[in-house]
């Protein structure tokens, strides 16, 4: 693997993200490694796995550096894999941990909200700006960990988030920067080892319903309804003009 790192501590599987010149942006690569490594940390008998990523940020979310040359069949290809791995995370029957820091967009918060412990540093921010582009992504799992109304006022915003209203909305379980990561892996890592393995993933299996077949025929059905090319090429002009005026703010 190229774009993470995998390791397996004892009981504990690390993945960390590894694409630091592209904000660990998640092109086909990435998501393939990242299917791969998830599948490897459950097949070792880990209890616990942590995501985290080296960089300025956890992600930037979906790489679209190549979006003049994908088909809206390549786009959605990419996003029904993505799918996949967010069911692989969120249906994972060992503990999973997400550590953020800076920009965590897209995809990678979807990513981060699939896990069971969520803690971010408060520079962290976010932003899920897949329905803006016409994309049903993750939107059950996001409404069943955060509730309705908390989902409208993450999702439907213009700007990100940051770390302590993500808090305060239940996106996060806590704000801590980094130098307090290793203390709060090690609590959590116990406390789940305290519990038989098979207990604990009986335990995941009642708390989180699998509807993962209509989780991906609402995303293929949001992706297949007109171009979705188009759409996100329209969010990103959006984004663009946002920033140009934002800048000549910045200047007067």
């Amino acid at each position: 693997m190229s774009l993470i790192i995998y390791s397996l501590e004892g009981p504990l599987a690390r993945i960390t993200l590894n694409r630091p010149e592209k904000l660990n942006a998640f092109n086909v690569e990435l998501v393939n490694e990242l299917m791969i490594a998830v599948s490897e940390a459950i097949a070792s008998g880990a209890r616990m796995l942590v995501m985290q990523a080296e960089g300025k940020g956890f992600s930037g979310g979906f790489d679209l550096s190549d979006i003049e040359q994908s088909s809206d069949g390549d786009l959605l290809l990419r996003l029904i894999r993505v799918e996949k791995l967010l069911q692989a995370v969120h249906h994972a029957p060992i503990a999973t941990l997400a550590f953020v820091h800076g920009p965590c967009y897209g995809a990678a918060a979807e990513l981060v909200a699939s896990c069971q412990w969520r803690i971010a540093s408060s520079d962290a921010s976010f932003r899920m700006p897949g329905p803006r582009f016409g994309v049903v992504l993750g939107s059950r799992r996001l409404t069943e960990l955060v509730g309705e109304d908390a989902f409208r006022r993450l999702v439907l915003r213009d700007s990100p988030f940051g770390a302590q209203d993500g808090c305060a909305e239940g996106y996060l379980n806590k704000v801590a920067e980094k130098f307090e990561w290793a203390e709060i892996e090690s609590r959590i890592l116990a406390d789940v080892s305290g519990i038989d393995a098979g207990t604990y993933a009986g335990i995941l299996l009642q708390q989180r319903r699998d509807l993962s077949d209509a989780d991906l025929a609402a995303m293929v059905r949001s992706g297949s309804d007109g171009s979705l090319k188009t759409s996100i090429q329209s969010h990103l002009r959006q984004l663009a003009a946002q920033r140009q005026v934002a800048s000549k703010k910045g200047r007067s």
